[in-house]
C-alpha cells in the first residue's frame, strides 16, 4: 500500500507507560514497518523515554502537561501525509492500524475513528462510571450534531495531512479527543468508523485519567463548543428558557393588574421585565454570532481547498 512518497506517522503521546511502551512501539513496527514512530514524553517520572528510544521509537519531549498540549506539538512538528495516533498504554491493537490508515491513504477520508464501543469496551474497561460517561458524552453529540458516531472519545485514530494542518487544539487535556470529533463534525470533514478490539490496561499500568474532574472537562467541552460553532441554537435556547421564565413572573402581575388596577408585586415585575429583555439580548446575540460563525465558516473552506 505504501510508497517512497508516502510517509505514516505514529503518535504515541507518553505519560509514565515505562511499563507498555515498548510492546506498544514494537507492536506497530511490525503492523506499519515503513511508518515513523513519534513518542512523546510529557513529563515522565519513569523510564518512558529511554525504553521508548530503544524500542525504536523517535522520543521527544512536551513540557506543558496534558495530552491536547502535546498533540498540539505534535500537529506542529510532525509532517506526514498520514497520521496515525494511540496511546503508548498498549490498550489499543496495533495490528488494526493499517485498517485505519487505509482509508485516509486510498480514499481520501480526513479522519478514521477507531470504534470501541461497538466491540470490548464495555466489557474490557473496569473503571467505574466510565462506561456510563462514554454514553452520556456520545448521546449529547448525537442531538447536538445529528451524527451517528459510535465512539467520540476514542483516543485510536487516523489523520490526513489536511486535517492535522487545519484543526486548531485548543484543549489541554483528555477532551481533545472531543474537541477533534466535534470540529470534524462541524467543519464536515469525511469520517469513517472502524470498529477495533479494545483491551483493559495490563496488571500494574495505572490510568492517568480522573473520572470526575475529567468527566467535567469533557461536558464542559461539549457545551462551549456547541455554543461557539451554533450559537444561533445555543442562545436560542437560551432565550426561549429566559422568555419562558419572565413571561411566568410577568403573567399573574398583568391578571392582578388588570382586574385591581394595582401592581402590589413591583419586585417580581422588575425580575421579569429583567429575563424578558435578557431572552431579547440572548436571541439578538445568537443572530450576530451566527453571522459570524458562517463567515469563519467560509473561510476555513477556502483554506480547505489550499490544503
Amino acid at each position: 500500500m505504501q510508497t517512497t512518497k508516502t510517509k505514516v506517522a505514529v503518535l504515541l503521546p507518553c505519560y509514565n507507560e515505562e511499563q507498555t511502551i515498548a510492546k506498544v512501539v514494537a507492536d506497530f513496527k511490525a503492523a506499519l514497518p515503513e511508518a515513523d514512530i513519534y513518542v512523546y514524553d510529557n513529563n515522565s517520572t519513569d523510564r518512558t523515554s529511554e525504553v521508548a528510544r530503544e524500542a525504536g521509537a523517535i522520543v521527544r519531549r512536551e513540557t506543558m502537561q496534558g495530552k491536547g498540549n502535546v498533540i498540539r506539538r505534535m500537529f506542529r512538528e510532525i509532517d506526514a501525509d498520514c497520521y496515525i495516533m494511540a496511546d503508548g498504554d498498549d490498550t489499543y491493537p496495533a495490528s488494526q492500524a493499517l485498517e485505519l490508515v487505509t482509508p485516509v491513504l486510498e480514499d481520501d477520508v480526513d479522519m478514521v475513528i477507531g470504534d470501541r464501543l461497538s466491540s470490548t469496551y464495555f466489557t474490557e474497561n473496569k473503571r467505574l462510571f466510565h462506561n456510563s460517561g462514554n454514553r452520556i458524552v456520545r448521546w449529547l453529540i448525537r442531538k447536538f450534531w445529528h451524527t451517528d458516531i459510535h465512539d467520540i472519545m476514542t483516543g485510536y485514530r487516523a489523520f490526513s495531512r489536511r486535517f492535522v494542518k487545519l484543526f486548531p487544539v485548543m484543549s489541554g487535556k483528555f477532551e481533545i479527543e472531543t474537541e477533534m470529533s466535534i470540529h470534524a463534525l462541524d467543519k464536515r470533514f469525511l469520517l469513517r468508523e472502524v470498529p477495533i478490539t479494545y483491551r483493559d490496561r495490563p496488571e500494574g499500568s495505572v490510568s492517568k485519567l480522573n473520572t470526575i474532574s475529567d468527566g467535567i472537562s469533557v461536558l464542559k467541552t461539549i457545551v462551549v463548543l456547541f455554543k461557539e460553532y451554533r450559537p444561533m441554537q445555543f442562545f436560542g435556547w437560551l432565550a426561549l428558557i429566559l422568555g419562558i421564565i419572565g413571561l411566568g413572573m410577568l403573567t399573574p402581575v398583568l391578571i392582578q393588574y388588570f382586574q385591581t388596577g394595582l401592581v402590589p408585586k413591583f419586585p417580581t415585575l422588575i425580575v421579569s421585565m429583567f429575563m424578558l429583555q435578557s431572552a431579547l439580548l440572548s436571541f439578538f446575540t445568537g443572530i450576530c454570532l451566527d453571522v459570524i460563525v458562517s463567515k469563519d465558516r467560509k473561510n476555513y473552506e477556502l483554506r480547505w481547498l489550499e490544503k
